[in-house]
């Protein structure tokens, strides 16, 4: 019995031995000792891996197969299921198949180098080098390592990953697991941050106050607290829209006006994704006193709102009225109305002037010297393929006349058939940009694979000493 006990353990420590050369499957970093050669390719690899079901499925999904099998040495970066499910998360998609097309090739291509690098190689030996590879999606990935041969994506940029599993090395090339779905974003700067050359004139509403549909339709609300937006039917007793009158000429700054903004803080809302519009009323002899629904005007039909804004619980309403000032500086006092997306019954309560402790609904301008001259060196057109995906550079669009962090664009109107991409962002209007990201690759358009008609983006551009080139149009033609 000794004897057959002897036997068992030296079994088992064989089989333990055996256990441990095997490649780690629940992609944790952890020294092996076996070199990670496999007789299969990628796209096999991928297969034979639930652990890549979601990577599988979207490779699937997006018919890119023959990227993960091509015979030429790639570098596959692969995210497992855990990336991908906070992926869909922070994006709010549900399933795979929810993400556009061209979006998911898009990341898909981004995770494929288009090299072979294993960090055993002698070049890559120096710790903290990130050295820079292209990608088949035309952008960039740095890949280095720490001092512990923890293998690192896009070090020293704006986002950093470290890889779980490295130096796997299939058939065409070599494999690296990640727990992120991985992108690139070149440190250059905040574009949102304020600019201290730039001077700042706030003035503040002479008048405002809700008003109630019937049965309250002749009730005014003009000493509330609150101004109150909802929308039902238009009509119903708990309709509700709110009126604000201001007077450009209380500006008392001089400069030119590059910005300007309507910010009202927000008292309670559910924050449920629903647009409140901002529409411009004729008319100014109203008094908050004597407001109510039968007797305030609405705008005349046809009117497109001046701006929109989607609510976000905890956050103040922010309109941007900067094309309106421009054309109608001149006019002195004006009317705002607030009314909510027609029948979304989203509850909505703003601090009027009377508010005890926020502050008043408010105008704020944002004026620069106009002293520096910016000049357009470059704008050729975004030239893409159906679907397909095209990398600003500065021989695409450039701005010149100061330094190129110093250069904001501002994005004044999205083409209707594709996506702008900053980082892992889908820019939108009024989202900003610098020159140096384009510079350094970090914009993209990507198409959508089904609108081929010609199309726009409507930029302006300005510095920090207020240089500004506005109505730029950079034309999208799809290939």
């Amino acid at each position: 019995m000794k004897t057959i006990r002897h036997l068992l353990l030296f079994c088992c420590a064989i089989l333990g031995l055996m256990g441990s050369c095997e490649i780690q499957e629940d992609f944790k970093y952890q020294p092996s000792n076996v070199d990670g050669k496999l007789d299969v390719d990628a796209w096999t690899y991928i297969q034979q891996h639930d652990s890549l079901s979601f990577l599988r499925q979207a490779i699937a999904y997006a018919e890119v197969q023959s990227l993960f099998q091509s015979s030429d040495a790639r570098t596959f970066i692969l995210p497992n299921n855990a990336a991908f499910r906070a992926y869909l998360k922070e994006n709010r998609y549900s399933d795979v198949e929810e993400i556009p097309l061209p979006i998911l090739r898009n990341i898909l291509r981004y995770h494929v180098v288009k090299d072979r690098v294993i960090f055993t190689d002698p070049a890559l030996a120096p710790s903290n080098r990130p050295i820079a590879y292209d990608t088949e999606n035309g952008q960039i990935m740095y890949l280095s390592h720490n001092t512990s041969y923890i293998g690192l994506i896009n070090e020293s940029t704006n986002v950093e990953w470290q890889i779980r599993t490295s130096n796997i090395e299939p058939t065409n090339g070599v494999i690296h697991i990640v727990n992120s779905v991985v992108y690139y974003s070149a440190p250059t700067g905040d574009a949102e941050a304020p600019n201290p050359n730039l001077i700042r004139d706030t003035i503040y509403a002479l008048h405002d106050s809700y008003v109630n549909g019937p049965p309250s339709a002749s009730q005014n609300f003009g000493t509330a607290t609150t101004l109150r937006v909802k929308n039902v039917t238009g009509n119903s007793e708990v309709d509700r829209r709110a009126y604000l009158m201001f007077d450009f000429n209380d500006f008392k700054k001089e400069g030119v006006v590059t910005d300007m903004q309507l910010k009202i803080q927000t008292v309670f809302t559910h924050g449920k994704g629903v647009f409140t519009y901002l529409y411009d009323i004729p008319g100014y002899n109203w008094t908050e006193t004597a407001i109510n629904f039968n007797n305030a005007q609405k705008p005349p039909a046809g009117n497109s709102p001046v701006a929109s804004y989607m609510a976000v619980a905890g956050q103040p309403f922010v309109f941007d009225i900067t094309d309106f000032y421009k054309s109608n500086a001149e006019q002195g006092r004006v009317t705002f109305m607030l009314d909510a997306q027609a029948g979304s019954d989203e509850t909505t309560d703003l601090a009027s002037k009377e508010h005890d402790t926020m502050d008043p609904p408010m105008l704020i301008s944002i004026l620069a010297s106009g002293e520096s001259t910016l000049t357009l060196d470059a704008n050729t057109g975004i030239n893409v393929s159906n679907g397909g995906v095209f990398v600003l550079d500065n021989e695409v669009l450039e701005v010149s006349g100061s330094a190129a962090a110093d250069i904001v664009y501002t994005v004044d109107a999205i083409s209707p058939n594709g996506w702008l991409i900053k980082g892992a962002n889908i820019l939108r209007a009024g989202d900003r940009f610098t020159q140096l990201d384009i510079d350094l690759k970090n914009i993209l358009f990507i198409h959508d694979g089904e609108n081929n008609a010609p199309s726009t983006l409507l930029l302006s551009a300005r510095d920090r000493s207020g240089g500004l080139i506005e109505d730029i149009e950079v034309a999208i033609n799809i290939q």
